[in-house]
């Protein structure tokens, strides 16, 4: 198809209509389209305990079809210790508040000290929520919409609270939901060995003991290569590695020095 003239002038191609009409912005979109905001890719990290916490909510399944009880989990993402965590039959932020101040409470959290960490739900990005933050001074973050992997340690807690092979498939009543969730925190925290912090507990690492534990494995490793050599190849056994850092989306530099 070419591009003609009334007065029977050829111009130019269409193709070639459609180039010259880019060049110069004329080629745009004439329906009012709802745009979209960026969000920027959340970079966080934490060498200690109490710099970066991540929360968030799931359901659990109660007596009966569609009914739900709210599960609200506060987890420290460098000693994975759950330090905050309530049972609800609603998802709100006034709700959370309480929560959060006892868990800040608690780890003697100072002004400027933490980062909370959340995804964009409507309790997490709630005003009650920011305002609560800007009070106590603490640095809020949340997740970009529909990336789960902003948010892994909140997430893989969760994986790792429903695959336990007591959970029940529903709860009969909250009270229910609230005993078993202290019995599994309770264990999770101070008896689950966990891999992502060198097969320590949570508690081991929160509270300063990873360094003695540590240790004292070199001890007993050790002392079975000095009895006997034979079973270990070519050196010393080592325990698995004390956590150092931990990142919520490192900076691309970071990847590709660990790749």
């Amino acid at each position: 198809m070419q591009s003609f003239s009334t007065r029977g002038l050829y111009h130019c191609s269409i193709r070639t209509m459609y180039r010259i009409l880019h060049e110069h912005g004329e080629v745009t979109e004439r329906r009012r389209q709802l745009r979209h905001p960026v969000y920027a890719k959340p970079e966080l990290i934490a060498d200690s305990p109490n710099q970066v916490w991540s929360w968030d909510i799931t359901k659990l399944m109660g007596p009966a079809k569609w009914t739900y009880f709210y599960l609200y989990v506060i987890i420290d993402i460098f000693s994975r210790r759950v330090v905050g965590w309530s049972v609800a039959d609603t998802e709100s932020a006034a709700l959370f508040k309480p929560l959060f101040q006892d868990a800040a409470d608690k780890h003697d959290i100072a002004p400027d000290q933490l980062t909370l960490h959340a995804d964009r739900g409507p309790a997490m990005t709630a005003k009650a929520t920011a305002l609560l933050l800007a009070d106590l001074g603490i640095t809020k973050s949340h997740s970009r919409p529909y990336t789960s992997n902003d948010n892994p340690f909140s997430e893989s807690h969760f994986k790792t609270l429903k695959y336990q092979p007591q959970f029940p498939k529903r709860f009969g009543c909250i009270q229910d939901a609230r005993t078993f969730c202290r019995a599994f925190f309770d264990w999770y925290n101070q008896d689950h060995h966990h891999l992502g912090i060198g097969l320590m507990t949570p508690d081991q690492v929160h509270y300063g003991q990873a360094d003695a534990v540590y240790h004292a494995r070199q001890k007993t490793l050790d002392r079975a290569f000095q009895k006997n050599p034979g079973r270990f190849v070519n050196k010393i056994p080592q325990p698995p590695k004390k956590p150092t850092a931990v990142w919520i989306n490192p900076p691309a530099y970071k990847s590709a020095v660990q790749a």
